[in-house]
């Protein structure tokens, strides 16, 4: 082996090895289990959700795979409708090219083009990670098997009654003109105003206070065109005679009535709500309860028709309806149209105020405008029916749900489920398969040809195919058996499915993962007919943030890119892919002053097995994660220390010309020291806590389990402990070769405990030691997963290390607190020791005089007067080191005095931040926590230092 672990110089080299020798694939052999990849959008590349995710799903499959299980983790990648349709669209106008420019089938061709070439970057990325996904069975949400899959579930549906054609309300894209998911839009926090108008009261009504108007407030003035009524609370007195009269709408002229309605918040406001229910989906509710018209006054744009347009709730046009608009507002913009409006209001005295008023605006993620409810015609999912069988599956415990509570989240959405939007008006995607004829009557078939089979239509009746195509979480609704090859080849399906696991997040607990079990029950039966889940567990994991807690966003300036961490980034670097694509100067240099504040040398490499144990370590069974990238340095030497034991076992288990020393391997007598039996039984207890964790998916506590084992048990003890047998030139053949065998064996079967984690070092140590460990085989990977004996669980030696290291502790604590070389040879002296103290004394003296640099061990008899001595205690055990000689007592209380006026300087400035209310008030909740555990920090260290300084004055 190497010196020095240079993690990237093995990473890429042992990825290839594996891919090409196709040991991801399942082996066909033993009990199946599989994991769905969530398909990333193959417009995407690598987040940190990404890496936290596939890092969890990696470990399972595997620990799964050494397990000797028939092992799938099945890849694929999202065709992301809006998202690749704008890439496209956006490089066709470097070129001055719209789609439009080329029609619907060469965009498409275009598309295609694109992703052959670009749209590969995220499974690059998912290689770097180490992802161990059979790459041979990759999937793409528009491949012919998939729109195959697609095609037929649409058609069943439809036959069943199950999917339907209707006018209804969606989240509108005015600049994308197509519908959106509640998912695509970003409610976000603005400043803007509240209009509040006098709505003047018809047929010389009036109120109780004698006005013959009432006010009404809004935030969307542009709406009012589409009025249909006005909302009182019923208990409001203020109101009560009203309801059932009317007013007079402005502007427009239309009669309106005034209805009693329990949505309206009699104390918020003036207790009138204006209901516009074709422009807002809260109104639209209210609408329906009342029976009024739906009037839309916008098209496709958001700009003002010319005559607005009438619907009943069932979509369809209504006659009698006062439809007019003024013409003055015909073809305006919303926002123009609003100033216009706002501006003859005022000038009819109709306007009585408007204030400052802070609101949450719906906005495309996508396309950054303002989304508008509008009614248009769609294609929807009936799911209440299909909801049930779901919702039953995970009350009867067939799915669950870890945690547990987030079945209430499900629960909450699947028993008020609404019918789903599975239209979108792109070009990209799954184009519906329905057909209209010339009368625009529809026709759904899985192609034109079965439609004019199965309908009798003849060649000269003209048919156009819908021009919308479905929701990309449609074909996601399919992912775990539509991957596997239904309809077609039911095979692998029949082998795979139901999967054992989903990981996925909360945010996508309705839009994916209720949509899945709702169709693959419907689709997926067993041999006895009933309905088969996609998968058993949902593993929910949380959300990624920064170490302050805060979402990760580009505008923010705190994304961490998983790569950088990987492969490392300078900050110039850094701080140039931070602000590129910014426009506004102010946010770039906030964003690069607070970049090269957080990180000003960027970040050193890590290595992926290192970020994958900080995201292990961090999954806990919660909802936020804050990464703090000083515990991915810290596991970047965890790595540094796995590399450098396993150097040390090698020296000593192989000579100067690298072949090796007697192991064990081939017979001969092994005589096991005491610290041999320690850490055999130790790694027995590990081995079971492992698995455990690994059942109840707590990854935290398996990285901090195999944390504690390695570092603190393997490395800092027992090798420690291994050190006065090679040393002492009386050990004999027996107890070489059984500290031999022990100390390369324990390694392999650490590397293996820990592979699923930590892949790449695990495979590049174990080629170099499975030889000297007696293990044959291609790679790790393939390796069984390690089970534990407990006939070799020794409590005895458990006990006896644990009196040792208790001792050495000690004596090493006496050092630090003394400030005494660790090089400088002690006197031990014990006293009020039991007889198994002293046998246990008589049985390591070796290990004890080595471990603890002792130049004299003694035992002081009952009464016998100790000299002037620092004190441990072992159990009852009293461990003392005379100091007669050791320190200059008078340099070292002056040092120590230094050290704590040093530390009250600092206590005395942290104390005056977290008294300064302003620093308290605006200052990140995570910072002032900071500043209250530094100083209980140093509090707490002027105190040990002060009692050790009296400690040393008393000497």
């Amino acid at each position: 082996m190497d010196k020095t672990y240079a993690p990237q110089d093995i990473e890429t080299n042992w990825y290839k090895n594996w891919e090409e020798k196709n040991y991801f694939a399942p082996s066909g052999q033993g009990e199946s289990y599989c994991i769905m990849i969530p398909p990333p959008n193959v417009t995407g590349s690598l987040h940190m959700g990404h890496a936290f995710q596939q890092t969890i799903m990696d470990a399972l499959t595997r620990y799964h795979r050494m397990k000797g299980h028939n092992t799938l983790w099945q890849p694929g990648t999202d065709h992301a409708g809006i998202a690749t349709q704008m890439v496209v669209e956006r490089l066709l106008a470097q070129d001055d090219v719209t789609r439009h420019d080329l029609g619907r089938e060469k965009f498409i061709d275009k598309v295609w083009e694109w992703k052959e070439q670009s749209g590969g970057t995220i499974t690059s990325q998912q290689r770097r990670l180490g992802t161990s996904v059979d790459w041979s069975r990759e999937r793409f949400t528009m491949d012919a098997g998939l729109s195959n899959a697609v095609n037929e579930v649409f058609v069943r549906l439809y036959e069943e009654n199950l999917i339907y054609r209707g006018k209804r309300l969606v989240n509108w894209d005015p600049k994308l003109h197509t519908a959106i998911s509640d998912l695509e839009v970003e409610n976000k926090d603005e400043s803007g105003y509240m209009w509040h108008f006098r709505y003047p009261l018809a047929d010389g009504e009036t109120t109780a206070e004698g006005k013959n108007y009432i006010v009404v407030a809004t935030t969307r003035p542009e709406t009012m065109l589409g009025d249909t009524a006005v909302a009182v609370h019923p208990e409001d007195e203020r109101y009560t005679a009203l309801v059932g009269k009317f007013i007079e709408l402005p502007l427009v002229g239309r009669r309106i009535p005034i209805v009693a309605d329990e949505y309206v918040d009699k104390d918020f406001g003036t207790g009138c709500v204006k209901i516009t229910p074709a422009h807002d989906f809260n109104d639209y509710e209210v609408g329906k309860r009342h029976n009024t018209p739906l009037i839309n006054v916008f098209n496709r744009d958001a700009q003002i028709l010319k005559e607005a347009e009438s619907f009943n709730f069932e979509g369809k046009p209504i006659e009698g309806v006062d439809c007019s608009i003024p013409a003055a507002y015909a073809g305006l913009d919303r926002y123009d149209a609003r100033k216009q409006i706002v501006a003859d209001f005022e000038t009819q005295g109709l306007l009585e105020e408007i204030k400052d008023h802070s609101l949450v605006v719906p906005r495309g993620d996508r396309s950054g405008v303002v989304i508008e409810p509008w009614l248009t015609d769609q294609w929807y999912v009936s799911a209440k029916t299909l909801a049930e069988p779901a919702i039953k599956a995970v009350e009867d415990g067939d799915i669950e749900f870890v945690p547990k509570q987030w079945e209430n989240t499900y629960f909450a959405w699947m028993r008020d489920i609404q019918d789903w939007c599975i239209s979108r008006q792109l070009w990209w995607g799954h184009q519906i398969p329905a057909w209209y004829d010339e009368d625009g009557k529809v026709y759904v078939g899985r192609t034109e040809q079965e439609v004019r089979e199965k309908h009798n239509l003849n060649d000269d009746v003209t048919l156009r195919q819908d021009d919308d195509v479905l929701d990309t979480w449609f074909s996601s609704a399919l992912w775990t058996f539509s991957t596997l090859g239904w309809p077609d080849d039911m095979e692998a399906v029949k082998t795979f499915h139901s999967t054992d696991v989903l990981v996925t997040g909360f945010d996508i607990i309705f839009f994916w993962v209720a949509r899945m079990i709702m169709m693959t029950m419907h689709f997926i039966k067993n041999e006895d007919g009933t309905p088969q889940v996609p998968f058993k567990k949902v593993y929910v994991t949380g959300l990624i943030r920064d170490e302050n807690g805060q979402k990760m966003s580009k505008s923010k300036g705190n994304v961490l890119d998983p790569i950088d961490l990987i492969d490392g980034i300078n900050v110039e670097d850094l701080v140039s892919k931070r602000t590129s694509g910014m426009m506004q100067p102010q946010l770039q240099k906030k964003i690069e002053k607070a970049t090269r504040k957080a990180f000003p040398e960027g970040f050193a490499e890590s290595g992926t097995d290192a970020l994958r144990f900080t995201m292990t370590s961090m999954a806990s069974l919660g909802r936020d994660i804050k990464f703090d990238v000083k515990r991915l340095e810290g596991y970047r030497n965890f790595c540094n220390k796995i590399w450098n034991a396993a150097r040390y076992v090698q020296m000593n288990t192989e000579d100067e010309q690298g072949n090796a020393l007697d192991c064990g391997q081939n017979g001969g007598d092994v005589e096991l020291s005491l610290a041999d039996r320690w850490i055999i039984s130790r790694l027995q207890q590990v081995e079971t806590e492992v698995h455990k964790n690994f059942e109840q998916y707590r990854f935290d506590l398996m990285s901090q389990t195999l944390y504690d084992f390695i570092l603190n048990e393997y490395c800092a003890w027992y090798l420690e402990l291994s050190k006065p047998v090679f040393w002492n030139e009386n050990s004999t053949d027996a107890q070489l070769r059984g500290s031999r065998r022990t100390l390369v064996r324990v390694l392999e079967t650490i590397l293996r405990l820990i592979h699923p984690i930590m892949p790449f070092i695990t495979e590049e140590i174990w080629q170099s030691i499975k030889g000297l460990a007696g293990v044959d085989g291609e790679s790790i990977m393939l390796q069984a997963f390690p089970e534990a004996d407990d006939s070799k669980i020794d409590t005895h030696a458990e006990q006896d290390i644990e009196w040792l290291k208790g001792i050495i502790d000690g004596v090493r604590n006496i050092r630090g607190e003394m400030n005494i070389s660790p090089t400088k040879p002690l006197n031990l002296l014990f006293r009020n020791g039991s007889d198994e103290d002293k046998q246990r004394l008589d049985d390591n003296e070796n290990f004890l005089r080595a471990l603890a640099k002792l130049e004299s061990i003694e035992w002081l008899e009952a009464g016998q007067e100790a000299p002037m001595s620092a004190t441990q205690l072992v159990g009852q055990m009293e461990v003392l080191v005379p100091m007669a000689g050791l320190i200059d007592k008078e340099a070292e209380v002056g040092r120590l005095t230094k050290e704590i006026e040093k530390l009250e300087k600092d206590i005395q400035r942290v104390s005056g931040k977290l008294n300064n209310e302003k620093f308290v008030s605006k200052a990140p909740e995570a910072v002032v926590a900071k500043e209250k555990a530094k100083l209980e920090e140093m509090s707490t260290a002027v105190k040990q230092l002060s009692e050790q300084m009296e400690k040393i004055k008393n000497i």
